[in-house]
């Protein structure tokens, strides 16, 4: 506007009126671009609804020249708000009810699952070949828990494509909680063939007969893990964050479960509800697990072997806890493959989580202080903001509650005697 001012006012010549009129035109076009881009950024921020990720950097991706949201963060566009009374009511005794295979139902989290849902009225039916990375006897107890109650059990491996189908049919069922895998991080370290085939050929299988038996209208739902967030410094852990760093085999086949989960949706359209569990425990808990562990030598008079001596912080959660997250997920589908969290939200000190056992327990440990252990990770921290709106997830166990009904249990059950050999 200036520089048009000061040509007016020197000259009327018509080079002048030349230059005001490819000064006007440019100023137009410089006036149409800025109009354009704020009418762009305005409608995509109204199209977008505010969202607890939206802090998150790893929320937005370039797609050729657009901005794409998250895909893991569009579930509040494609889902439903599950309320309190929603979920109350889907639950309740004119909610649906199901033939729900369990897979791991031998397992920690797959017992307990299996006896929520049979309270709820459905059809709970455990599937597990009880390998030997743990006592036997312990995963035989969880499986008696299941017969008192009337739950048909099943020996079966997931990657016995004859067994899985004979078991599928004769049960009717329609609905898989997927939890059978090979377990523990460390582990994982010395037997790396057994975590590729347990955690993912045998994830390729049921997927792969839920195609052919076409039982594709309904999400699998499916154990991950916190562990595939693997290096990842950003906290607390989001969905949407990236997760190609991952610090264990464990890890990866972890990740490898939720890229293949979404792969079949591409091919077959079968949705999914991976569960990215953060370090569960409860009674009848894993004995590779610290809780386990720590309970044990402590009670015991046994020294503890405290790693990252003592400053690690983990996102422990109550197996109760856990398992609502799980059945609920049977109530979602939003039509995609999601991703979520089961955490507690509140990391705890590995220093303080030991002076709660201690005083459980009623004895003080023996701490021999280490380094960090190959394949851990420093710090786990779920971001749950997604899981509580997608499925009305609603952690309630505090530690001391949590740690108090584990001891309980170890102490009734004798269970030093399922203890891991050295």
């Amino acid at each position: 506007i200036t520089t048009l001012t000061s040509v007016v006012k020197e000259s009327s010549s018509s080079s002048s009126i030349m230059q005001v009129k490819q000064l006007l035109l440019y100023c137009g076009v410089l006036i149409l671009t800025c109009s354009s881009s704020i009418i762009f950024v305005t409608t995509y921020l109204v199209a977008v609804p505010a969202s607890p990720l939206s802090s998150s950097s790893e929320m937005w991706s370039l797609r050729g020249n657009e901005m794409a949201v998250h895909p893991q963060a569009t579930y509040k566009l494609k889902g439903t708000l599950m309320t309190e009374e929603r979920i109350e009511r889907l639950k309740g005794p004119n909610g649906p009810k199901f033939a729900v295979m369990v897979t791991g139902a031998a397992g920690f989290v797959g017992m307990h699952t299996a006896i929520a849902l049979k309270k709820l009225g459905m059809t709970p039916i455990g599937y597990d070949n009880v390998n030997e990375y743990y006592s036997i006897d312990l995963k035989e107890s969880r499986i008696e828990e299941l017969k008192k109650r009337g739950i048909d059990f099943v020996r079966g491996d997931v990657c016995d494509v004859a067994k899985l189908k004979e078991t599928i049919q004769k049960h009717n069922i329609t609905r898989f909680i997927h939890l059978a895998a090979q377990a523990g991080v460390r582990y994982s370290l010395d037997h790396p063939l057994e975590y590729t085939r347990n955690n993912v050929d045998c994830t390729v299988n049921i997927l792969e007969v839920m195609v052919e038996l076409g039982l594709k209208n309904d999400p699998l739902v499916y154990a991950s893990s916190s562990s595939v967030y693997g290096n990842n410094v950003k906290t607390p852990f989001q969905e949407t964050d990236r997760v190609e760093d991952p610090a264990s085999l464990y890890a990866a086949t972890k990740r490898s479960d939720e890229l293949i989960a979404h792969t079949y949706f591409n091919l077959h359209n079968i949705t999914s509800i991976g569960l990215r569990f953060f370090t569960v425990y409860g009674p009848y808990g894993r004995p590779d697990m610290a809780p386990w562990i720590f309970t044990d030598k402590i009670s015991n008079g046994k020294s503890i072997r405290v790693f990252n001596h003592g400053k690690s912080q983990r996102d422990f959660t109550y197996v109760d806890d856990i398992v609502q997250g799980v059945i609920h997920s049977l109530f979602v589908n939003t039509g995609q493959p999601e991703l979520v969290n089961l955490g507690n939200g509140r990391p705890v000190v590995l220093a303080d989580f030991v002076r709660i056992v201690e005083e459980s327990v009623g004895k003080k440990a023996n701490i021999e202080s280490v380094g960090m252990q190959k394949g851990d990770v420093p710090l786990t921290y779920a971001d749950i903001s997604k899981a509580r709106w997608l499925l009305g997830y609603n952690p309630s166990t505090p530690i001391e509650e949590g740690i108090k009904n584990f001891v309980t249990w170890f102490k009734e059950h004798d269970a030093s005697r399922y203890r891991m050999p050295s």
